[in-house]
């Protein structure tokens, strides 16, 4: 179970931004994706939640799982 909000970087008309699930405003805005990356991977840390990463286009490229991954995965 997830316990915050997921976070997205997503395009912003400024740059990239950094935003939790249904919040209306940015959490962050960078100049580059790779600096909105950065600030967004440290809040689902903290909160057991989920990254997800937009592309260009808007489409989700990756996602990253931090608490919430089953234990018995292998590999």
């Amino acid at each position: 179970m997830v316990k915050g909000k997921n976070q997205h970087v997503a395009k912003h008309s400024e740059g990239w931004q950094v935003k939790g699930s249904g919040n209306s405003k940015a959490t962050a805005v960078t100049n580059t994706q790779a600096e909105a990356i950065k600030i967004a991977r440290e809040i689902p840390k903290n909160q057991q939640s989920e990254l997800i990463i937009h592309g260009t286009n808007g489409k989700i490229r990756q996602k990253d799982s931090h608490g919430n991954d089953p234990k018995n995965i292998e590999g």
